[in-house]
């Protein structure tokens, strides 16, 4: 009985540091990355091994082993991760926001208010909470507006969750969320490191908070957005599925009423949503722009 108890005793301990360990080293890596003549390139290096980390600890302390059941959605996951979270992003943030900085510099704009004599740390801490503003409300309205959440419900189609659904995302529902967040850092004059900065700790953060890893975040809950937290975000029940709309953090779940937590029992292993969800990747692309039937609702009715 010994090893069993050993070995429990290892995973506990594990489950505590895991999140922040994680998250830690991908970003001092990243930091690092920025220093040489390769930043994207080591950042790339760097997520790839951040997630195949992820998918271990998946396999080594699941916290639900029925989301380790195959459900025959990894090609579509992949295909929408690569094919419309990736290349939305790369079209409009390179081209939008790295193409602008690089013609004027935003914090040199007659308008800017940015605080640029900051640390570059304390102006990306700033830059998430700006940014995050955007994403909440580009969420929230996701949810409340039966029009979006067309889009938003192939996300919460899921029925388990776990790092390769991370980046499962319709391209309208991913252009919507950038184009309510990164403007935002440019209007207010922010530094092109600051845009690289919450690009990747939002990268790192949301593989986080979709692990099938036993977590145990405690007051880091009260921060920031952890598996905890977004797995009563894909609850099928209304009242704990309409909440915790932040991305990274959970200030402005705080702020404007919407943050959950339930620490007497665990979030819900059935997740997903109440209308049936093609299954190849190419009908989830049409599925949005189909007639509803009649007696389909969005989440927040």
């Amino acid at each position: 009985m010994q090893p069993t108890h050993s070995a429990a005793g290892w995973r506990r301990a594990v489950s505590y540091v895991i999140w922040p360990g994680l998250l830690a080293t991908a970003l001092t890596l990243t930091g690092l990355g920025m220093q040489t003549e390769y930043p994207v390139l080591v950042f790339n290096a760097v997520y790839v091994a951040f997630a195949l980390t992820v998918g271990l600890f998946e396999r080594l302390m699941p916290h639900e082993r029925t989301w380790l059941e195959n459900d025959h959605q990894t090609l579509a996951n992949l295909s929408h991760t690569l094919l419309n979270k990736g290349l939305v992003q790369v079209a409009v943030v390179v081209s939008a926001v790295v193409g602008a900085a690089a013609v004027v510099e935003p914090s040199a704009a007659s308008y800017a208010i940015w605080p640029v004599s900051w640390p570059l740390w304390a102006q990306a801490v700033l830059g998430l909470v700006v940014a995050e503003f955007g994403l909440y409300w580009a969420h929230r309205l996701a949810h409340e507006i039966p029009l979006l959440w067309r889009f938003h419900a192939v996300h919460h189609s899921v029925t388990r969750l776990w790092f390769i659904n991370t980046g499962r995302f319709h391209f309208v529902d991913t252009f919507w969320s950038i184009l309510l967040s990164q403007p935002l850092l440019y209007v207010l004059g922010a530094p092109l490191d600051v845009f690289l900065w919450v690009s990747a700790t939002t990268a790192f953060i949301g593989i986080l908070t979709h692990c099938n890893i036993e977590t145990r975040t405690g007051y880091l809950d009260f921060i920031f957005n952890t598996p905890q937290l977004h797995r009563w975000h894909h609850s099928m029940r209304l009242e704990e599925g309409n909440r915790n709309y932040g991305e990274n953090l959970m200030l402005w779940d705080r702020l404007f009423g919407t943050y959950y937590d339930d620490p007497s029992r665990r979030p819900p292993a059935r997740i997903g949503i109440h209308e049936p969800m093609p299954a190849r990747f190419r009908d989830q692309l049409v599925y949005p722009f189909r007639s509803p039937p009649a007696e389909e609702s969005s989440p927040a009715e």
